[in-house]
């Protein structure tokens, strides 16, 4: 049997639920048993979440991953010790806060660029708390793009065989349109087949969304789909590809979610996220309490594998020992996947 992957699993920002999701996470068996999990954060934050959440695990502070030794029960932290727990509190947006935040996934960064992890897990950051800390990125996907180095990436949301890659994310409407052009679109076709790949699935079938209402109508609505979505799908199945579209937006999803597609690739933000979150996120009508919170980010195209919880930083929710792990458990399952398995 290979050896299990090491996943480094930053915590975010620890005025948030990161902390203790990734404490609940850690004490479900199942995630030792496909992984060797490694908590890139603070120990006393660690501490705290373990006492809030009640999940009695001890803190196992290391100063590099080949110190870990992976015990269930004893959770490993690599402590950067950046965090003064008399200026620490929940549920606020905090430059100490951001400014850790963004440590921690340098730190992780620097560890997968090196190979002594194999993938990146990461818990949520807050944007406005990052700005504060002195890291100036529209978010996390940003943000590994530069300390990789990576020009051509994108945003992959997975939950289970719904995969929706994006075209644009963290931009205006307005802007995203601007942004639907035919070198782009390839790219992230490109990006998304060779995902799929490494998630075992031979040969990728990949719809494509149009970006106007019944994909342009044949122009009627939009020449976008003509001028540059068309000749991308073109070129990618000129490459061998298995690609359609473009397809009208409102009904591209539903083929996917009956395994027409493997994956589709979505024009702008709210295009691929709206679906991905309706069929992954549960509220108890009677509680009004998220019950079911499915489904991970991946940024594909890095030179690492990093894979994401999809929620925010859930402030309100922060410190209460309420939070769901359920996302951050699949996000560790999904960065097993992509690692193949086995040791870096």
């Amino acid at each position: 049997m290979p050896k299990k992957p090491v996943i480094g699993i930053t915590i975010g920002d620890v005025a948030g639920v990161g902390p203790e999701v990734a404490a609940k996470a850690l004490a479900h068996k199942e995630v030792y048993e496909i992984s060797n999990p490694l908590i890139i954060g603070d120990r006393k934050v660690m501490e705290k979440a373990c006492e809030i959440t009640g999940v009695g695990l001890k803190i196992s502070p290391v100063k590099e991953p080949s110190a870990a030794k992976f015990e269930y029960g004893a959770m490993d932290v690599l402590d950067l010790d950046n965090i003064d727990m008399s200026r620490f509190e929940y549920g606020k947006v905090n430059a100490m806060a951001g400014k850790a935040s963004g440590e921690y996934l340098i730190k992780a960064v620097e560890l997968a660029l090196h190979k002594q992890i194999a993938a990146i897990v990461t818990c949520p950051i807050n944007k406005e708390a990052l700005h504060a800390g002195g890291y100036k990125y529209d978010g996390h996907t940003e943000f590994l793009a530069d300390l990789t180095q990576t020009r051509n990436y994108a945003m992959l949301l997975v939950n289970g065989p719904f995969r929706v890659a994006h075209v644009s994310t963290h931009c205006s409407l307005r802007e995203a349109c601007d942004r639907v052009r035919k070198p782009r679109v390839l790219t992230v076709i490109k990006l998304l087949n060779d995902t799929l790949k490494r998630l075992n699935i031979e040969s990728p079938r990949i719809g494509v969304a149009g970006l106007n209402p019944h994909a342009g109508e044949h122009g009627l609505f939009g020449d976008e789909e003509i001028k540059e979505i068309a000749p991308a799908i073109e070129e990618a199945r000129k490459e061998g590809l298995q690609v359609e579209g473009p397809l009208p937006p409102d009904t591209i999803f539903t083929k996917l979610r009956g395994r027409v597609f493997d994956g589709v690739v979505a024009m702008y933000h709210d295009q691929g996220h709206i679906p991905s979150k309706v069929l992954g996120f549960t509220i108890d009508p009677k509680t009004g309490e998220w019950v079911d919170m499915k489904g991970v980010n991946v940024t594909i195209g890095l030179p690492i594998i990093r894979v994401s919880v999809e929620h925010g930083t859930a402030y309100d929710k922060a410190g209460k020992g309420v939070s769901n792990p359920q996302s951050l458990m699949e996000a560790i399952q999904v960065a097993v996947e992509l690692a193949g398995g086995g040791q870096p």
